[in-house]
């Protein structure tokens, strides 16, 4: 309070600058650094950064302003002190002003085939197979055998996007890695490393949609 009222705008000024950087500065660190650890580590890492970070830069602002104005700057202890308690008001905002980490992650929307899948089912399907009056559901997660008619089948993967190659193949756009050519026939590989043929009746279409 004994400084000039010129003197303590510039003070609170260079402070808010100051926190904006610290705290920009050390989310970026521990963002690019600490990505992969628990939420608990990452906020002990934050803090301690910030403190880093801000408290020398608060003290050597503190001497400048002291200096120009004729007065006696405190020492590095005394304002190391106010340093923690700055930091400690940084990490609390800015914690309450990010937002959850999954809250802009949208699932992708299931097939309605998957209700005739294993509870618990994770993955994701890469084709059918008719075979009889059942079909193979080929996923990430295995393969697994349900009875349905093959058209009532591929119905149900709506909305994912396929293509039938074969009477009784149906993949997964997404699941399609490469076309494979053997002896004059054509197959799509999968990531599964599957191989699917591609019948002459289904070609045309593959060929006109730009799967192949």
């Amino acid at each position: 309070m004994d400084l000039p009222f010129s003197v303590r705008l510039a003070f609170w000024a260079g402070v808010m600058i100051l926190a904006v950087v610290a705290t920009w500065g050390s989310r970026q660190l521990v963002k690019d650094r600490l990505d992969h650890v628990g939420l608990t580590v990452r906020d002990v890492a934050f803090a301690l950064v910030i403190l880093v970070l801000f408290t020398p830069a608060l003290w050597i602002l503190t001497w400048i302003l002291c200096a120009a104005s004729g007065h006696d700057a405190p020492g590095l202890l005394a304002v190391g002190t106010y340093g923690a308690l700055f930091s400690t008001g940084l990490v609390l905002v800015s914690k309450g002003e990010a937002p959850p980490e999954n809250d802009d992650i949208i699932e992708a929307p299931q097939p309605r085939l998957v209700s005739r899948l294993p509870d618990g089912f994770r993955g994701d399907i890469l084709r059918l197979a008719v075979r009889d009056h059942y079909v193979d559901v080929v996923t990430t997660s295995g393969t697994y055998t349900i009875r349905s008619r093959f058209t009532d089948a591929i119905a149900e993967m709506e909305p994912i996007s396929g293509h039938c190659t074969h009477r009784s193949h149906w993949v997964t756009d997404a699941a399609i890695l490469e076309i494979q050519k053997n002896n004059g026939k054509t197959y799509l590989r999968l990531r599964n490393d599957d191989l699917v043929p591609v019948s002459r009746k289904y070609k045309p279409k593959l060929e006109e949609d730009g799967v192949i």
